[in-house]
C-alpha cells in the first residue's frame, strides 16, 4: 500500500461511536414507547377473495375500497389475474365480504364473492415470537461461525454491528410509524446476510494485514484493510441500492416496505462495516498475537513462512 492513497477512516472514530449509539438511543425509546406499527400479518383481520370478470388495475381496486371509507388494507392478486386478494384490519362480520364486492362493483365491475374469512392475532403473536427467535438464533449462529473462522473479537465485534443495524432498521420503522408486516421482517433477515457478507470481507482482510504489515499499528492496518476493500463496498452498495429503489418505486405497495427496509439497512449495513466492526475491534485491542498463527509442535519459529 506504499505507493496507493490510504484513507483515515479511523481518524473519526469517536464521532461515527457517538453517532451509533445516539441512532441506537432514538430507536430503543421509540420502539419502547411508540411501539411497531404491525401489519395484518401479525394483528389478524380479515380475509376477502374476490373474482373479477376481466383482470382489474391493482390501484383501481385500492382507489375503489378508499373511496368507500376503508382504511389500513392491503391489495394484492391471488393465484389468477382475474383473482384479488383483499386483507383488511378490522373485525370478521358476515356481511363484510358482501360490502367489499359491493364496493368493488360500484363502478360496473363484474365481481364475485369468492371467500371471506378472519385471521385471528393468535396467529400473529406466534410469528411474533417465532421472527424474534430467528433473528436471536441467527446471531448466535454468526457468532459461532466468525470466531471459528476468525477470532472471538471479530465475532464479538460481527454480532454487535449487526445488533446495531437491526435496532436502527427496526428503530426507523417505530419511529415513523410505518407497516412492519412479515415482508419487512424478511428484508430485516436479508440485512444480516448482507451486512455479514461486507463484515466478513473487511474481516478476512484485516487479519490478512495484521500478519502481512508487520511494523503497522492496529489502526493503520484497520486504515489499509478498509481502504483496500472500498471500491468492492461502493461497488456492491450502489448496485443492491440501484436495484432496491427500483422496486420501491416501482414495486406497488405490496413491496413498499420491504424494499424500504432494505435500503434503511444496507446504508446502516455498509456504514456499520466500515465505523462500528472495525471499531470495535481498536476497543478491543486487536493485536497481531491475536492472530498469530498458532506454531504445531516440532516445527521451529525461523521455519514458518
Amino acid at each position: 500500500m506504499s505507493d496507493e492513497k490510504v484513507y483515515n477512516f479511523m481518524g473519526i472514530a469517536k464521532p461515527a461511536l457517538a453517532l451509533s449509539v445516539i441512532m441506537i438511543i432514538v430507536s430503543i425509546v421509540s420502539i419502547a414507547t411508540r411501539g411497531l406499527s404491525f401489519g395484518l400479518d401479525f394483528t389478524g383481520g380479515t380475509l376477502v377473495e374476490v373474482e373479477y370478470s376481466k383482470a382489474p388495475q391493482i390501484n383501481d381496486v385500492r382507489h375503489q375500497l378508499e373511496a368507500h371509507k376503508y382504511e389500513n388494507f392491503v391489495v394484492q392478486k391471488f393465484g389468477s389475474d382475474t383473482s384479488i386478494l383483499v386483507r383488511l384490519q378490522q373485525e370478521h362480520s358476515e356481511s363484510i365480504g358482501t360490502e367489499v364486492v359491493s364496493a368493488l362493483s360500484a363502478d360496473g365491475a363484474q365481481v364475485s364473492l369468492s371467500r371471506s374469512e378472519f385471521v385471528g392475532s393468535q396467529v400473529g403473536e406466534e410469528l411474533r415470537e417465532q421472527g424474534g427467535l430467528g433473528l436471536l438464533l441467527a446471531l448466535g449462529v454468526i457468532m459461532l461461525y466468525i470466531a471459528f473462522r476468525f477470532q472471538f473479537k471479530f465475532s464479538i465485534g460481527a454480532v454487535l454491528a449487526l445488533v446495531h443495524d437491526v435496532i436502527i432498521t427496526v428503530g426507523m420503522f417505530s419511529l415513523f410509524q410505518w407497516d412492519f408486516d412479515l415482508n419487512v421482517l424478511a428484508a430485516v433477515l436479508a440485512v444480516i446476510g448482507y451486512s455479514l457478507n461486507d463484515t466478513i470481507v473487511v474481516s478476512d482482510r484485516v487479519r490478512e494485514n495484521f500478519r502481512r504489515l508487520r511494523e503497522e499499528t492496529p489502526i493503520g492496518i484497520i486504515n489499509i484493510s478498509l481502504t483496500q476493500t472500498l471500491s468492492r463496498t461502493i461497488v456492491t452498495g450502489l448496485t443492491t441500492l440501484l436495484v432496491l429503489v427500483a422496486l420501491f418505486l416501482f414495486g406497488g405497495p405490496a413491496l413498499k416496505g420491504f424494499s424500504t427496509a432494505l435500503i434503511i439497512g444496507i446504508v446502516i449495513g455498509t456504514y456499520s462495516s466500515v465505523y462500528v466492526a472495525s471499531n470495535l475491534l481498536l476497543i478491543m485491542n486487536i493485536s497481531k498475537e491475536d492472530l498469530m498463527i498458532p506454531v504445531k509442535e516440532g516445527v521451529e519459529l525461523d521455519d514458518r513462512p
